[in-house]
Formats: structure tokens, C-alpha cells, sequence
């Protein structure tokens, strides 16, 4: 009876994604089989981004599949270092995650490689020499071993375990995840989407799970107001000047959702008709993508796609970058990355900083003690490439853009639950937003919920 017993305990350790908004990782155990839920880089504070470089967090070599929800780097941008570390399993995601994880990877691994020759090149590094949390090398055997699963159909792992992705909205391609063992059913949101997105349509809802896992990186606010009305006014108040409005995006979806709400309030005679630059050749990229997935995926038609792309300049070279930077305003830049943490955004932001002419306008989530987190706070200096630059510009944030659910929407996303959950867990979310989210869901359905923390292990039976 004891072997029976331990052939049904099954565990999940949350490696990532908890306390925090980066690094998601959620490691389940059962039936002799190991499964990773994404496989996320830690950003943002550089104690989160050493622990990219701790090297007990797991062993890549003792797991057998990884899961995707989607394709943003904070849960797939681990991944060639997984298989640096000797991960040879199958990658899990739907055709257009496992799409978007390729441009992002490839971009990933090419900016680890440059950091390291800046840093061998400026003697800036402790290391001798410094060397890429991966390389580009790493990046090509990871896609190697991706494996696309249709939205909404079963996998079988295993005759005990099986899963299945559903429609998230959030980015093109993001699904929650079903995992069922033995009896029991998990669910990892993922990141939750919108629903009411320009691009995208409304997340579905899951039925049932006796164990959830449920982002929280709104779980404190509520968005509020009408966004496109102050893009609008904004745009309106800094569109006479000679200055430049800088909008910081996250490359996939939140760049092509920015492009999408300019163009059609310039087409609507909303905005002054003035040039729109998009600086993100992974953004190009993604945007492509909306051409090969169409009405299954999202809302924008194949003639908005192709007029849009028509009225706003997409730049690639680097060589032009410097060019646009330099020309007179006014002018709109849209490039990545979204917390201005890299990426050609800090071209525009080493130019335009201290020009009180310009906007620096913020339209995601600014995650701690990154750059966007320290021009939104109010810091009169920012640090970039080793260089520090006066604040002179006007910052502004507009709540509401976000390709995040709100407190409102994560409560809703549980609604069509009607068992009560033997576990909840609140997850990908700074402190505070986590536990008013517990708190809400507590009060609303009336379930205990849990906040975990890094490396705590939870065991169950199937």
C-alpha cells in the first residue's frame, strides 16, 4: 500500500513567477515524469538577474517536456539556457507562441552576445571574460525542439497526464494552460489578456481546476479612464512642438497594438497627421505574423494590416535609427523595449531625455528598478550605456493600455468556475498586488487562497 500511495503523490515547485513579474517557471513532478510551465528570464532588479545565473534552480537534464503559455521573454527566454544546461525534451506551445518564441530568442540570444563583448570590450565586467547567459548557437537547438499543439485539442503525455492550451488574448498565440493527472485538473494562467483589446479577442475562461495558478500583475488596480482619448490629447499637446513623443513597447503585440490605435485616430482625422516611426525590427517581425495568423487568432483585417503598414515607417537598420533620432520633431517613436530596459528606445531616450520639448509616454506594466519604473517615479537622472542624463522631457503613463487583465477582469476570468478549487495560487505579481488579489478572490468566491514563495514545493495526490 505505501508504493500505491507514493505512485499517487504528485508535486509543483514554483521556481519563478512568484513575488515577482519575471522568471516564470512552475516545475510539476508525476508519474515519473517532469514538466516545466514556461521557462521565463528573470529582468529587472539585478538580484532577479543573477538568479538567471543560479545554477541550482533546476536540472534541465531530469526534465521531459516544457509547456509555453506564450511567447514573451519572461516565459520562454530561459529556454536556451535550459538546453545550454542539457535539456533535450519536446517545447509544448500553439504554432503562433512557438512563432513568436523564435524571433524572440533569437533577439534574446543576440543581445546576450553583445553585452558580453560591450563589457569584455569596456573592461566594465568582474568576469574574465564575460561570457552570454547563452548564444545564438543555443537559440537555433532550442527551436529545434519546438512542437506546435492546435489550440483547444488534448495532448496525451502519458496514459495519466494530458493537456491542452486555450485562448488568452494578452499577445498573439498566449493560451492558458489545462494540465489534467490521474483525477486532478491544473491551471496555469499564464498571462491573462484583455477583454476589451484593439487587437485581439476576449481571453476564454476555464470550468474547472482543483489547483490554480493565477497571475496577479494587476491583482492591485483597476484600469481606468479612456485610454485612447488621452493618447489622443497627448499626442494632440506635444504634436506643435519640435520635440519627439518616445513610447517605450514591448516588441510583441503591445508595438503593434500602439501602431494599430495611432493610425486609425490619424485615419479618423483624431491626431494631427504627423510621422509615425515603429523602431523594432522584432516588432516587424511580429507584425508579419498577424498576415500568417488571421481571424482565428485576432481582429485586425488583412487591408488595415496592409494600409498600416503603408503610413508608418518601419525602420530595421540600426544605421537608420541614429537618422531618426537626430531629425526634428515633431515626430512619434514607437520602439522596444517596453520598460526601456534595452533596445533601440534607448537611441531616442539618450536624445531626447533632456528636451523639455519631448514625451516619454509609458503604456504597459514598469516593473521595479527599471528604467521606466525610475522616469515614472520621478528620478531627475537616468543611467544609460554608462552614461547618466538629465530628465528634462515630460513623462507620462496611460493606464489602460496594458495587454494585462485588471483586478476587475483577473476576478471575472474565474467566474465560469463553479467547483470550488482545492488550491489557489496567486502568482506572477509584486507583493502587494498579490495579496489584495487573494484578498478579492477570498471575499468574492469565497476560497482560501495561497501566495508561494521561490523555490517552495507543493505535493498532492492524483
Amino acid at each position: 500500500m505505501e508504493n500505491k500511495k507514493e505512485d499517487r503523490l504528485a508535486s509543483l515547485q514554483f521556481l519563478g513567477g512568484v513575488g515577482t513579474v519575471t522568471g516564470s517557471k512552475y516545475l510539476v513532478k508525476a508519474f515519473g515524469k517532469t514538466i516545466l510551465i514556461d521557462c521565463g528570464l528573470f529582468q529587472g532588479e539585478k538580484k532577479l538577474r543573477l538568479l538567471n545565473w543560479d545554477s541550482d534552480q533546476f536540472f534541465p537534464t531530469e526534465i521531459d517536456h516544457i509547456l509555453l503559455t506564450h511567447g514573451h521573454l519572461d516565459h520562454c527566454g530561459y529556454l536556451p539556457r535550459a538546453v545550454k544546461k542539457g535539456f533535450r525534451g519536446e517545447i509544448f506551445g500553439t504554432k503562433p507562441t512557438l512563432d513568436v518564441s523564435n524571433i524572440v530568442l533569437k533577439d534574446s540570444a543576440k543581445l546576450q552576445e553583445e553585452d558580453a563583448e560591450l563589457a569584455n570590450s569596456g573592461g566594465y565586467s568582474k568576469h574574465k571574460p564575460a561570457l552570454p547567459l547563452y548564444d545564438s548557437d543555443d537559440a537555433e537547438k532550442t527551436i529545434k525542439l519546438f512542437h506546435a499543439v492546435e489550440i483547444g485539442e488534448w495532448f496525451d503525455i502519458d496514459p495519466n497526464i494530458k493537456f491542452r492550451f486555450r485562448y488568452n488574448g494578452h499577445i498573439l498565440g498566449a493560451s492558458f494552460i489545462e494540465l489534467k493527472i490521474g483525477n486532478k485538473t491544473l491551471i496555469f494562467s499564464g498571462d491573462i489578456g484583455r477583454d476589451e483589446d484593439p487587437l485581439l479577442f476576449p481571453p476564454e475562461k476555464p470550468e474547472k481546476g482543483d489547483i490554480i495558478l493565477i497571475e496577479s500583475t494587476y491583482g492591485n488596480r483597476i484600469h481606468r479612464g479612456n485610454p485612447i482619448k488621452r493618447l489622443a490629447q497627448l499626442i494632440h499637446e506635444f504634436s506643435t512642438s519640435k520635440g519627439t513623443i518616445i513610447i517605450p513597447c514591448f516588441a510583441v503585440e503591445r508595438i503593434q497594438a500602439v501602431m494599430y490605435l495611432i493610425w486609425k485616430l490619424m485615419k479618423e482625422g483624431e491626431i494631427p497627421n504627423i510621422p509615425v516611426y515603429m523602431d523594432s525590427p522584432m516588432g516587424s517581425k511580429v507584425l508579419d505574423l498577424f498576415n500568417i495568423y488571421g481571424s482565428e487568432w485576432h481582429k485586425l483585417k488583412e487591408d488595415e494590416l496592409a494600409e498600416l503598414k503603408e503610413d508608418i515607417f518601419c525602420i530595421t537598420e540600426s544605421s537608420e535609427t541614429k537618422k531618426i533620432a537626430n531629425k526634428k520633431g515633431p515626430k512619434i517613436v514607437i520602439a522596444g523595449s517596453g520598460m526601456a530596459t534595452g533596445g533601440r528606445v534607448l537611441s531616442y531616450l539618450e536624445h531626447s531625455l533632456g528636451d523639455p520639448n519631448s514625451l516619454v509616454l509609458f503604456v504597459g506594466y514598469q516593473a521595479k528598478e527599471t528604467r521606466g519604473n525610475k522616469l515614472l517615479r520621478g528620478d531627475t537622472e537616468i543611467k544609460i550605456r554608462g552614461r547618466y542624463h538629465e530628465v528634462r522631457c515630460d513623462v507620462q503613463n496611460i493606464d489602460g493600455l496594458s495587454a494585462h487583465a485588471d483586478q476587475t477582469e483577473l476576478i471575472h476570468w474565474l467566474s465560469k468556475i463553479k467547483t470550488p478549487p482545492k488550491e489557489v495560487f496567486i502568482v506572477h505579481g509584486e507583493e502587494d498586488a498579490s495579496k489584495i488579489l487573494g484578498n478579492r478572490i477570498r471575499k468574492e468566491y469565497g476560497w482560501d487562497t495561497q501566495i508561494p514563495q521561490r523555490g517552495e514545493v507543493f505535493e498532492f495526490e492524483v
